[in-house]
């Protein structure tokens, strides 16, 4: 893996994501751009998120729950049924896809690094959102458990 993602924001990436999944009905992020200090992820919307609150809400519930991460393996095959493999890199020869399960709550192909735990990443906040042209920017970092 050629990025250095810390592993507590990029897991907060993955339940964020699935958060927007659930709440708003659009897909995962199309662009992420995720640091120990503060991330981003882009998702295409139809409008500007006035349920910030909520959303930020719903993240840290899930990562309340204790929700256990699990690093599964699936045939390319089987993955290709189960997830929309798009942001996938086209590797000649992999039969074998990496997903990361985090409790019930979300599962994707994924390579970076994560905790074991979701309880493990703190507090997650949303410092600001933003839109423009169909697509919806929210920024957010982590804090300590509190």
């Amino acid at each position: 893996m050629s990025k250095n993602y810390d592993p507590k924001m990029h897991t907060a990436e993955h339940l964020l994501n699935q958060t927007m999944v659930r709440n708003f009905g659009c897909n995962r992020c199309f662009s992420a751009h995720i640091n120990q200090k503060k991330s981003k992820c882009d998702y295409i919307f139809d409008r500007a998120l006035t349920e910030v609150r909520q959303l930020q809400e719903t993240v840290n519930q899930q990562i309340k729950k204790d929700h256990q991460v699990i690093i599964d393996v699936l045939s390319k095959e089987d993955a290709q049924i189960q997830f929309n493999l798009e942001r996938v890199p086209d590797q000649e020869g992999l039969n074998e896809l990496r997903i990361v399960r985090i409790g019930d709550f979300d599962a994707c192909p994924c390579i970076g690094p994560h905790v074991s735990s979701t309880k493990e990443i703190g507090s997650f906040k949303i410092t600001t959102t933003g839109y423009k042209e169909g697509v919806l920017r929210i920024r957010f970092k982590l804090l300590p458990a509190g």
